[in-house]
């Protein structure tokens, strides 16, 4: 029994023994690599010359160059409608026609009233032609004073009133006349033809359904005719880009209906009224108008398919740059870690306060494994690559990831690790 203790008090002398090791183990661990500075893993790209060009996003639909959207200036009942939408039309085919009973009748009224006018002209006519000479033979008896001035009084008077009727017999022509050209030009406008050629984009209305007149508001919508050989992409461009885009710009314009097929176009038009949705609440959003005329055509184009753009609005080559993601902003209290070392030390305490609250486009270079701040004058950039004017030099390695670090942990003279720099050698000799 006593051989039986012993070996189990030895048993726990090693277990405890080793568990105190390993806490002593951990402790020292702990304390040589709190303090050592914490090691950052980055991966880095080099400055390169590329082309870059860069774009603005813009999202619209498909609608014709030219169109008409066809109503009527009479009211009637749809008589003939020989076309159907997708229907080809030339210029001057017909496209509708109205019941046309009510507005010849109304001519033919218009009609007997002029030749009944006309009847009246000729009676007036023949009345003061007889007045004239009876006032005219009055004056010569007058003068001979074989006429008192009464007879010449009344003659005059005779004359005067024939004059006023047959003036007035030639007024009522007129207006008649009037009447009748008006009554004619509303029963042509029962029949209507195609104003130009192209394709019945939209139609409204079936034979036997009655259309209202232009008197009726703005008359009924009747159908749309469209050229769908002139095709242009109505885009909305935020208030943000608009400044960047200008007539001319080349776009690159995708339909969702023709999946990855690119549409070229070139901007047309650019909108000067704003555009505002959500007025007065969180999701406010202000764009532009954008007509982009696209010089690819395809016939199965439809006005109102959804569309996405892309407008060039300026492009470089052979310029520096950098991934996008690798240009941050940040004060100079943020990026330097014992003080701002390009801080002018003379500079009164204000400014200097001013300088690093300031935000700074910089870049992280790598040398000897630790991250260096540099700052940066940027250019134009497209979707992965930014334009560095001025600060960096070809061949240098910049920290293009990860986004934690660049945005949050790397400072100036910390250490870094590099992980892939062996893969971006490969990349960059293919």
């Amino acid at each position: 029994m006593a051989n039986g203790n012993k070996k189990k008090s030895k048993k726990k002398l090693f277990i405890f023994g080793g568990i105190g090791v390993l806490i002593v183990a951990l402790i020292i661990i702990a304390f040589v690599g709190g303090s050592k500075d914490d090691i950052i893993p980055v991966q880095v790209e080099k400055v390169m010359k590329r082309n870059i060009t860069q774009t603005v996003s813009a999202t619209g639909t498909i609608n014709p160059e030219f169109k008409v959207v066809i109503t009527s200036e009479v009211t009637g009942e749809i008589v003939d409608l020989p076309v159907k939408e997708g229907s080809q039309v030339k210029k001057g085919d017909l496209l509708i026609a109205i019941r046309d009973d009510q507005y010849r009748a109304q001519v033919q009224q218009s009609e007997a009233n002029l030749n009944q006018a006309k009847a009246s002209l000729m009676q007036a006519k023949a009345n003061l032609d007889k007045l004239t000479s009876d006032y005219n033979r009055t004056k010569e008896l007058y003068a001979k004073k074989l006429a008192s001035e009464s007879d010449l009084e009344t003659a005059k008077s005779n004359y005067l009133s024939a004059q006023g009727s047959f003036d007035a017999a030639n007024a009522n022509i007129q207006q008649t006349q009037a009447a009748l050209n008006v009554q004619k030009d509303a029963l042509s406008k029962t029949k209507i033809y195609s104003p130009m050629a192209g394709i019945v984009t939209q139609l409204n209305m079936e034979p036997g359904e009655r259309v209202l007149g232009s008197g009726f508001s703005q008359g009924t919508n009747i159908m749309t005719v469209s050229d769908m050989n002139n095709i242009q992409a109505v885009v909305d461009v935020d208030e943000n880009d608009i400044v960047l885009v200008h007539v001319d710009d080349t776009a690159r314009v995708k339909v969702d209906a023709f999946g990855d097929r690119v549409f070229r176009g070139l901007v047309q038009q650019v909108g000067n009224s704003a555009i505002t949705t959500g007025t007065g609440t969180q999701d406010q959003v202000v764009n532009f108008e954008v007509k982009i005329k696209l010089l690819d055509t395809d016939p199965g184009l439809r006005p109102g398919m959804s569309c996405n753009a892309k407008i060039e609005t300026a492009r470089k080559k052979d310029v520096l740059s950098v991934p996008i993601q690798s240009v941050t902003a940040r004060t100079g209290n943020e990026f330097m870690m014992g003080g701002n070392e390009q801080a002018d030390e003379s500079a009164p305490t204000s400014t200097k306060k001013k300088e690093n609250s300031k935000p700074q486009e910089i870049v992280f270079v790598v040398k000897d494994n630790k991250a260096k701040t540099v700052d940066v004058k940027t250019g134009i950039s497209d979707d992965n690559y930014i334009e560095v004017k001025s600060g960096l030099k070809a061949d240098e390695e910049v920290v293009s990831g990860s986004y934690k670090a660049i945005s949050r942990e790397l400072k100036n003279g910390i250490a870094v690790r590099v992980e892939n720099r062996g893969k971006a050698n490969i990349s960059e000799k293919k």
